[in-house]
């Protein structure tokens, strides 16, 4: 999983559908694409799912649908991601077997602990600061947050990859990578760019330490 050092979240927009908002973070150098589509029917992400699904084959990118995981295994996407109020990772592990990645959120070390016994292969964790793309939001947790987590995983032994997200910006992301997150998840800061492809090519070169 050497490719999710930036993941990006799809977001409708005014200005671009989600898969135009996939297709830009591709063609700027992403290879992690996590369909979110929240309040969307299973039809009508099951449509949009098939078209990012063949987008992220032709750049041979990681695909996973969020939340939504019998989709995952009829489409044969890479994995799925769940939040706190989504199916249990355990269950998800159960109904998709070894051979899909299965990411969760956490806010808190409690969390980080039961993902890991539950089979999680990876931490989304968040949120860094508010974010407008997100309803019910955690506690925010700031640089002094990942710290503290990571800290206390270092010393309890656990190694499972940690994504930052959360009202993330080009500025904000050397800071994070210090923290020791193995990448970071992002939204709205590619595109409300002038110039989606290009900031995510700085972004990539930022995180990348370039």
């Amino acid at each position: 999983m050497n490719d999710m050092k930036l993941q990006f979240i799809t977001h409708f927009t005014e200005q671009y559908s989600y898969f135009d908002s996939a297709r830009m973070a591709l063609k700027g150098g992403c290879r992690w694409i996590q369909l979110r589509m929240k309040d969307a029917s299973t039809e009508v992400v099951e449509a949009e799912a098939v078209c990012v699904l063949q987008l992220c084959r032709e750049y041979r990118a990681t695909f996973i649908i969020d939340d939504r995981v019998e989709l995952v295994k009829e489409l044969g996407a890479d994995g799925v991601h769940l939040g706190k109020n989504d199916l249990p990772i355990a269950d998800a592990r159960r109904l998709l077997g070894e051979g899909f990645i299965i990411g969760g959120t956490a806010n808190t070390f409690e969390d980080v602990q039961m993902h890991v016994r539950s089979g999680a292969d990876y931490i989304g964790m968040g949120p860094f600061r508010y974010t407008t793309t997100k309803k019910n939001l955690s506690p925010v947790l700031g640089l002094q947050g990942y710290m503290g987590i990571l800290s206390q995983m270092k010393s309890e032994g656990i190694s499972i990859p940690v994504v930052a997200i959360g009202g993330i910006t080009l500025e904000d992301i050397e800071g994070i990578m210090q923290t020791g997150v193995s990448g970071i998840a992002l939204s709205g800061t590619i595109l409300r760019a002038t110039d989606p492809v290009e900031e995510t090519r700085r972004i990539i070169k930022k995180i990348n330490n370039e």
